[in-house]
């Protein structure tokens, strides 16, 4: 018998998703200017909005990673894509500086946990062979999500403004949730689609996720390699944030580039990086990927230091671009690694790693604005850095090994060696 493919949905609604949410997240930095205009907001406070979503998202990301797994993911999902879309909907009300820290705040609580819980849903409801490859292509359409979305939120705010240009981000989160709620069961054994031999193709993955990981959970979540995993991940949400908060505003200020022209520009660092992750997932499985994670954030580094030496703005920005792709050559490895550590606990595991990824999101913003604020707007300091943290990044994988401690940490279970 030859085995069904429901599995695929399940890729499409996580891509479709997490493509979503980026596209809802990253909305704010091109609406920054008229916000700003409105509010009267200067770049400390519009530092402050920035950083609002990824301080809430980073206390509220392991409670959902745990509701995940103990609740399901079908359930958790649900919720969480109702509250940011309802929170995206009120950003559009916000009235003065106050209302829309709390507004973007409450967005980031709700949008928490839904990178660790599709995580899940991808280890559940796919083998180990396909498991590497969806991560790949979901942040890959995440970046390239994020890159479509400052010409598109340029267009919608010239249409209808940026408050309701919010509210029309909103309804679309709304649909997803009709979609995702009527088809998707978190056991495939319970899903209608799924024949026997399909079903035998994800037992290892059904079981994996079941499994414990053979330590208690909070003695895991201490644990060295977890700490390190996290560590490396707040280095590198640090240099990305700049991406999808400060860097309209670079591109305005530093290079003087009208709107439409930062806009255009501030595509490239998210779609190179969605070929970074799409490149990392392709690699065979014998690759080493700890040497591709090192070299890549080293790669990062020195190219983020090389954009301040650069003069012409497209050549800037095209190394700028560089610099992601090296990056987002790690992602795919990084919430791998919080599958073969985690097992039963992928989602919490995902939760700590995006938590801390996430508070970088609140502190690069809030940092970033005090240095410009403080150094008069001296943009290569902010660079330099970054650069420095995405050094800290590539150290981090000098010892991180998710293979050797998925086995000691479930030696009684089979380890899929080679991703």
């Amino acid at each position: 018998m030859k085995a069904s493919r429901a599995r695929y949905g399940v890729i499409g609604f996580a891509i479709s998703l997490a493509v979503l949410a980026y596209i809802q997240r990253v909305a704010i930095s091109q609406a920054a200017g008229p916000i700003s205009a409105e509010l009267h907001l200067n770049k400390v406070q519009m530092g402050m909005i920035f950083g609002a979503f990824g301080l809430s998202y980073a206390l509220f990301e392991i409670p959902m990673g745990l509701l995940g797994d103990r609740l399901g993911v079908k359930r958790v999902l649900t919720q969480i894509v109702l509250a940011w879309s309802v929170f995206t909907a009120l950003t559009g009300v916000a009235w003065n500086l106050t209302s829309l820290w709390v507004i973007r705040f409450l967005f980031g609580a709700g949008e928490a946990g839904c990178f660790p819980n599709l995580t899940r849903m991808l280890s559940s409801w796919l083998p180990a062979v396909e498991r590497m490859r969806a991560q790949a292509l979901m942040w890959a359409f995440t970046r390239w999500g994020g890159a479509i979305t400052p010409p598109l939120v340029l267009i919608t705010i010239n249409w209808v403004g940026w408050r309701w240009g919010f509210v029309v981000f909103a309804l679309l989160g709304l649909v997803w949730c009709v979609a995702f709620t009527r088809w998707f069961k978190d056991d495939p054994a319970q899903h209608g689609s799924v024949n026997a031999a399909e079903l035998e193709l994800l037992e290892g993955s059904r079981t994996m996720t079941s499994e414990e990981s053979g330590k208690g959970l909070m003695r895991l979540l201490l644990s060295p390699q977890v700490v390190v995993l996290v560590t490396q991940y707040f280095c590198f949400s640090f240099v990305w944030y700049f991406y999808v908060t400060w860097l309209p505003t670079y591109l305005r200020e530093a290079r003087g580039q009208s709107a439409v022209e930062a806009a255009a520009l501030s595509v490239l660092p998210l779609l190179f990086g969605g070929f970074g992750s799409l490149i990392s997932g392709l690699l065979p499985a014998k690759f080493p990927r700890r040497a591709v994670a090192f070299f890549g954030f080293a790669a990062t580094a020195l190219l983020l230091v090389a954009v301040t030496k650069i003069h012409a703005v497209v050549p800037a920005m095209l190394v700028m671009g560089l610099a992601s792709f090296s990056s987002d050559l790690t992602m795919p490895i990084s919430w791998n690694a919080c599958v073969e550590i985690g097992r039963r606990y992928t989602a919490t595991v995902a939760a700590a790693m995006n938590m801390l990824g996430n508070l970088a999101g609140f502190v690069a913003p809030v940092i970033g604005g005090i240095v410009l604020e403080r150094s008069n707007g001296d943009w290569n300091l902010l660079l330099y850095i970054m650069a420095g943290s995405a050094t800290i990044s590539a150290v981090s994988w000098l010892y991180l090994d998710p293979v050797k401690a998925a086995r000691r940490s479930a030696p009684a279970a089979v380890t899929e060696a080679g991703l």
